[in-house]
């Protein structure tokens, strides 16, 4: 039931719009008043007043308000008496009363997902420092902006780690809209993952219900949540469109495996945000998108939840990722294509890397100019690698300390070299 509110003229022209039953001899004198009403300012002279003075005596306000109602099926109350009949018609008032929006069952699900999910989800701001060119003031200036949700009661946020390189200061809006400051406490440029940390109250954290990422089925619904275009808690869904799929880190160009792709839209300012399932757990960090333009283009990507989970507990607890490598620079994979060759061409092997303490052996020049092509590695532990993704797929599932066999083709001839990995320079 809708409800309106309009002036005594107002409301008799749109009653009276409608059909009226066949009145009684009293209702017609009073359907008569008020369509003159509704038509002149005043009577003209002549009316038949007394028979109206007795009119107010014989009918009540209550039979003034029925006749009133319209029989189109909308319930319009007047507000009526007899005294404004007879006096100000303008102080008559009209409401049309409407019901409350009625809403699906898997409407009443979204919006109950995005009411329990949203104080988890932060709006992350980076700031550089920049030096004014003519007053040579230090300014900090934001330098981009991205989404990030809440991970435990300790104050630890989760994110992608090209959300914040390159800042000198970042900031945190919760929900509540209340701003701190963030540490970093670490981050995987390799994985596209950061942990920073405010100092707010517990009773603001919400951490966010964690889910799995290794059951997860193409055709299911998905909702991301984020902060497109600097725009606070955006909602968007849609469904997985498909599985392990691989896609490059942004910092180091190393693979990351198992991504989820999805159609949910995902925009400059998503990225960090979570992707939950239809109960309202997370399965992964939102932090790619494929698109010509830079906008949404129905192709987006995520980190798997699986993924993401083991990164952040290292995070947490030693401030970095224990990550093995071989120690080598290797050629891109189109110049070994180019050779008619298969695998991962040495191009270096430092002396002091695992690689080279092992007998790896690098690319180099004779004293005539002539290149010399190092080691082409074709396989680790019996896997054949046969470019620099399978490489890293296979060290990805190694640890430091290991010894692997690493099969090259030195020559015209192959080599198996026992190699014990080591974890990156930076992070020892």
């Amino acid at each position: 039931m809708a409800v309106a509110a309009a002036s005594a003229s107002s409301s008799a022209t749109a009653c009276f719009l409608s059909p009226l039953p066949p009145p009684r001899r009293p209702r017609h004198f009073l359907r008569h008043l008020a369509r003159a009403a509704a038509t002149k300012p005043a009577p003209a002279p002549g009316w038949p007043w007394a028979r109206l003075r007795r009119l107010r005596e014989l009918v009540p306000a209550e039979a003034a308000g029925r006749l009133l109602s319209s029989a189109a099926g909308s319930l319009i109350v007047a507000l009526a008496s007899a005294s404004l009949v007879l006096g100000d018609a303008g102080a008559a008032s009209a409401f049309v009363v409407s019901t409350t929006r009625k809403l699906q069952a898997d409407e009443l699900a979204t919006v109950r997902l995005f009411q329990e999910n949203t104080p988890s989800v932060v709006y992350i701001t980076n700031l550089a420092v920049r030096q004014d060119a003519f007053t040579l003031d230090v300014l900090e200036v934001p330098q981009g902006s991205g989404s990030g949700f809440v991970w435990d009661k300790s104050g630890h946020i989760v994110t992608n780690f090209h959300v914040i390189r390159g800042a000198s200061d970042l900031r945190v809006t919760l929900a509540d809209q209340s701003v701190y400051e963030a540490q970093v406490v670490g981050f995987d440029q390799d994985k596209d993952v950061a942990v920073l940390r405010i100092k707010a109250p517990k009773d603001k954290l919400r951490p966010i219900p964690v889910g799995v990422s290794g059951d997860l089925l193409v055709g299911q619904k998905v909702f991301a949540i984020g902060n497109p275009f600097g725009l606070d808690h955006t909602l968007t869904t849609g469904v997985i469109s498909g599985l392990r799929r691989e896609i490059s880190s942004a910092a180091t160009g190393r693979p990351i495996q198992d991504v989820i792709q999805t159609d949910a839209a995902i925009n400059p300012g998503n990225s960090g945000g979570p992707l939950l399932d239809s109960s309202g757990n997370l399965i992964g960090v939102n932090t790619a998108i494929y698109s010509p333009s830079g906008a949404s283009s129905g192709v987006g990507f995520s980190i798997p939840v699986d993924t993401v989970g083991g990164i952040v507990d290292q995070l947490i607890k030693f401030g970095k990722v224990t990550r093995p490598i071989l120690g080598i620079k290797f050629a891109p994979d189109q110049s070994v294509e180019q050779l008619g060759l298969s695998g991962v061409l040495v191009l270096d092997a430092p002396p002091n890397g695992p690689a080279g303490q092992a007998g790896l052996q690098s690319t180099k020049r004779d004293p005539y100019g002539r290149l010399i092509l190092g080691d082409i590695i074709t396989s680790v532990n019996g896997t054949k690698v046969t470019n620099g993704s399978d490489l890293y797929r296979i060290l990805d599932q190694c640890k430091v300390g290991e010894t692997v066999t690493v099969e090259v083709l030195r020559g015209d001839h192959k080599e198996k070299i026992p190699v014990v990995l080591e974890p990156k320079a930076d992070e020892s």
